[in-house]
């Protein structure tokens, strides 16, 4: 089955010979039309700092004139190694301003990887944050024989301290854009007005889950087409996204994910975007910012619910009675707005109206979606039983469903048609079907992304000539009309019987648990199931103070009996919901947290399941040998 969809708007390639519309020239016309009007909030020393439209497309074009002084030209990459902050957006903007291509790197990256992503994308300049990022610069510049100059932000620990003829203070490209600006005042105009299509926008790096991470490729003509999707299109929220509304960044920049919900939505639509301080501080920055428009990964929204679930059980007797029904109430009320589609019935508003007053009010307030109008999760599948306990304090939760290789836009679900376990229906403009032999998902659209680089073989495997993306995720319709994903191809379990699993929606109804950090399921041409947990140090830590259990480190409270039989029980509860075949037989507490240095996870924090195996095979042979049930 497959659903089809006029795209919501016309390209604007060959249109008259008319320049492309891109995240740049959307950019100036919202400083045209609204120059006093906020675009962006960050913290400077402490106070929240705006900056308007009008300073905002100022600044790209000085930054624009300046990567033109450093020889830039069409074509060009110039890459970001920062946390998310106005200078990405500025440098962002700026380089598609001049025709060339933005890559984002993790700033968590270790140097050997910035090393091979600054090399293999062919980068000319480098925006780089801090000292630390200059420093993982400077240690792979001999291997990076493209990179002629890495722009620091932050001055301190690097002017005065490195005299090295590729560095160049964030104020000095200011200055020679400034001077070049004055010298050259169209350079700008006429770059834009020469802007198309097939221009390559940004080179967004995949997580590398199962080797090095592949450099895919998206032009202005595929970035506008999100940006509609998501903006005017219906693929956020009811009524669309404005200027009126208000997001946190604080998920990486160089995520495709993150970029849909700061940089093109703010392009988009106007809105504004306040930049977290640090991803510690985003609990504290939510409760200060309160956004109307929020996206996280799954794992951002477990460790919310774990950190309410942890507060209530510590708080007084009476505060935690009180909670505790009116959490009660709320599971009562998402159940029912499962069953709407997410619509209130006159019973679930009347509980939710005295929830509201006695409890959701401060609650949302305290955790910071008190005012979140829109919410969406997506990068990876969530249990929903995490989503239904949002959706009953109030918080309108969406499962989203994209990737990189087609700008993020594939379904979504909508505002009053919410199948929980479902990723929603195919977004406006999209053609969605499912291989009857494989059950993998494809799709089709203008956001379809043009290639890896310097890969075409990759590049073929998964576009075929007739622009269908394979998405290489396994998945079913629901109703003829929502889709739910079952799991990756390539982590699809065969056990000794024969039975095909897929191990993500088993380990995230694990992961539900606030005692479960992280949960990967072995099994493949194995007799049985069982499972690698890995447990949330904060909440198991409370939860053993509470029992006057003591312990020193998070190893030894892996190995404490009691906390064994905690996590059991986490398992046993999960076991009761599956069959047999699909239930773990036995399992182990991982001894230590995963590491992205040992190339556990990815920069996103996803497993890579092949290292984790490898670093633990040890416990595995433990689990299928003759002790393994102890």
């Amino acid at each position: 089955m497959s659903a089809t969809t006029a795209p919501s708007g016309a390209s604007t390639v060959g249109a008259a010979g008319a320049a492309a519309t891109t995240i740049a020239s959307r950019v100036r016309a919202h400083a045209h039309a609204t120059p006093r009007r906020v675009a962006m909030r960050q913290k400077v020393h402490g106070i929240w700092a705006e900056t308007t439209w009008e300073s905002y497309w100022d600044t790209v074009r000085t930054v624009a004139h300046g990567l033109l002084a450093l020889g830039v030209v069409p074509g060009d990459r110039v890459a970001v190694l920062a946390e998310n902050c106005r200078e990405w957006l500025w440098t962002d903007v700026a380089t598609v301003v001049v025709r060339a291509a933005t890559v984002g790197l993790y700033p968590t990256n270790p140097a050997d990887e910035v090393g091979y992503l600054l090399a293999h994308s062919g980068a000319r300049v480098l925006v780089a944050e801090d000292q630390e990022q200059v420093d993982k610069a400077l240690a792979v510049l001999d291997d990076c024989p493209h990179l002629e100059k890495v722009v620091y932000v932050e001055p301190r620990g690097v002017r005065g301290r490195y005299d090295h003829p590729a560095l160049l203070a964030w104020d000095d490209l200011l200055a020679m854009g400034r001077a070049h600006r004055d010298a050259h005042p169209d350079a700008v105009d006429e770059l834009m007005a020469a802007a198309t299509d097939d221009d390559l926008a940004t080179l967004i790096y995949t997580s590398g889950t199962t080797g090095r991470p592949k450099g895919a490729m998206l032009t202005n003509g595929n970035v506008d087409f999100a940006v509609r999707t998501v903006t005017d299109g219906g693929g956020l929220a009811d009524p669309a996204p404005g200027p009126d509304d208000l997001t946190l960044s604080y998920l990486p920049l160089c995520h495709v994910a993150e970029r849909v919900f700061t940089t093109w939505s703010n392009a988009g639509a106007g809105v504004q975007v306040a930049f977290a301080e640090s991803i510690a501080t985003v609990p504290a920055n939510l409760r200060e910012v309160q956004p109307t428009l929020l996206f996280g990964v799954p794992r951002i929204w477990e460790k919310i619910l774990a950190t309410v679930t942890t507060r209530v059980a510590s708080a007084s007797p009476l505060k935690r009675a009180v909670a505790r029904f009116w959490l009660r109430v709320s599971d009562w009320i998402g159940a029912r707005l499962v069953d709407t589609g997410g619509r209130h019935t006159a019973a679930t508003r009347l509980a939710y109206a005295l929830g509201w007053v006695f409890c959701y009010r401060a609650l949302r307030e305290r955790i910071g979606v008190g005012k979140v109008r829109y919410a969406a999760s997506g990068a990876a599948p969530i249990a929903p039983e995490v989503l239904r306990f949002f959706m009953g304090i109030g918080v309108p939760m969406h499962e989203v469903y994209g990737m990189t290789e087609n700008s993020a836009i594939a379904t979504g679900n909508r505002p009053g048609r919410v199948k929980l376990g479902t990723v929603g229906e195919p977004q406006s403009g999209v053609e969605l079907r499912i291989d009857e032999t494989t059950g993998e998902i494809l799709t089709r659209h203008p956001g379809v992304f043009a290639g890896y680089r310097d890969d075409p073989d990759a590049t073929a495997a998964v576009r075929d000539a007739d622009g269908w993306l394979r998405t290489g995720d396994v998945g079913e319709w629901v109703d003829g009309t929502h889709v739910r994903i079952t799991g990756r191809a390539k982590d699809i379990m065969i056990t000794a019987g024969g039975k095909n699993i897929g191990p993500a929606g088993i380990e995230n109804e694990l992961k539900t648990s606030p005692y479960v950090k992280e949960a990967v399921l072995v099994g493949d041409r194995r007799p049985y199931l069982v499972a690698l947990i890995g447990i949330e140090a904060d909440t198991v830590g409370q939860w053993a103070q509470a029992r006057r259990l003591p312990y020193t480190t998070y190893r030894d409270l892996t190995t404490k009996p009691e906390v064994v039989e905690l996590v059991r029980s986490v398992v046993d509860e999960v076991n009761r919901r599956h069959p047999p075949v699909e239930q773990v037989k036995r399992f182990r507490l991982l001894p230590r947290e995963l590491d992205q240095d040992d190339g556990e996870l990815t920069a996103t924090q996803k497993v890579r399941r092949e290292a984790v195996a490898r670093a633990f095979a040890d416990l595995v042979d433990e689990l299928y040998g003759p002790g393994g049930d102890r």
